[in-house]
């Protein structure tokens, strides 16, 4: 699935079995909650912190998935092109990164 697809198929769903979009102000909120129900996982299951029976069953993949259906619906809200800003946010990354992590020695080869 492309990004385009991914935002028009959430659109879709916002506008029927979803109603209508809560504000940029809620959704904000929930992406800050769904991230941290991500942040929960990983530091239970791969950080330093214990898991609690209850978390074992936590799905990281559908958590991820939520934060990114947020951040979907968001980009809608807000008129951005998910493709088009990956795409130059990519750009930016290799201008300014190009040598960087090559010669960090923390990295290492």
């Amino acid at each position: 699935m492309q990004l385009s697809e991914a935002q028009t198929l959430v659109d879709q769903w916002i506008n029927t079995t979803g109603v209508r979009y809560f504000n940029e102000l809620t959704n904000t909120a929930i992406l800050m909650e769904e991230v941290g129900e991500v942040a929960r996982i990983m530091a239970r299951r791969y950080g330093e912190q214990s898991e609690k029976e209850s978390d074992k069953s936590a799905d990281l993949a559908d958590e991820m998935a939520d934060v990114l259906f947020v951040l979907i619906c968001l980009a809608n809200q807000t008129g951005v092109d998910l493709t088009k800003a990956l795409e130059k946010n990519l750009v930016k990354k290799t201008k300014r990164d190009g040598t960087r992590h090559l010669n960090n020695p923390k990295l290492g080869k």
